[in-house]
């Protein structure tokens, strides 16, 4: 099992870890800060290095076989047992976390002000897109989205992270936001997070600590997906 750092501190850049495993792939780690993907957020990317210099590049992360695997670029592999430093590429996993916490203000918006439940989702480093259950959408419409989705940005709402028993989450009302329950009967612990006054959702993904770090945004595109389905992609104006 590995400790997952990031679930707690969405701020750590670096970290000390031990291989536990190896596969032709990648390694198992002890614990780490390197997000492995989900929920429509991108793996984490970076760096390992051990006490001889040897340097070995994060692709991405994979779950196989109940392990957590970091993927590494080329061949070879630190051996098990061996103490690593790990690195996160900080520049995409900020930017990724600026634009997750922006779609959950446009979740929390069109949530709060038009009940209309998500059906999709996915981002890249500052953009992003969600599908949600609209029967029209407007030109008229989008602006005034886009223009409450900066308002809760200027309000510098706290971004809070916690983590419930699946009992207590599910007592939570409107946790779950997307059409389908997307969070597998497995999981007992569940992590949610709140953009304090406007959004509550379980999810496992990195978040900035206060909505006014997430910068201007504009609503990029809108497009019909089918009669009830239209989509959003939302992108940061700052991508600093």
């Amino acid at each position: 099992m590995t400790d997952l750092l990031y679930q707690t501190d969405c701020y750590l850049k670096e970290f000390d870890a031990s291989v536990t495993a190896g596969t032709d792939a990648g390694i198992v780690l002890d614990r780490t800060a390197f997000y492995p993907g989900g929920g429509g957020q991108p793996a984490d990317t970076g760096v390992l290095t051990v006490d001889d210099g040897s340097r070995y590049n994060v692709t991405g992360l994979k779950r196989i076989e109940g392990w957590l695997v970091h993927l590494l670029e080329g061949d070879a592999r630190p051996p098990e047992g061996a103490s690593v430093h790990g690195m996160i590429d900080w520049n995409r996993r900020y930017l990724l976390m600026r634009t997750h916490t922006a779609m959950h203000i446009l979740c929390g918006v069109i949530w709060r002000d038009y009940g209309a439940q998500v059906t999709g989702g996915n981002m890249e480093p500052g953009k992003g897109r969600m599908d949600f259950e609209f029967e029209r959408m407007q030109r008229e419409l989008v602006d005034e989205i886009e223009a409450k989705c900066n308002a809760e940005v200027k309000a510098e709402r706290p971004v809070r992270i916690s983590i419930h028993s699946r009992a207590e989450a599910m007592k939570i009302p409107d946790l779950i936001r997307t059409k389908i329950n997307l969070l597998p009967e497995h999981i007992q612990e569940v992590r949610v997070v709140q953009i304090v006054g406007l959004d509550l959702q379980a999810d496992g993904g990195t978040h900035v600590a206060n909505t006014s770090e997430v910068g201007p945004l504009n609503i990029l595109d809108y497009k019909s997906k089918g009669k009830i389905n239209k989509r959003i992609v939302l992108g940061l104006k700052n991508l600093v």
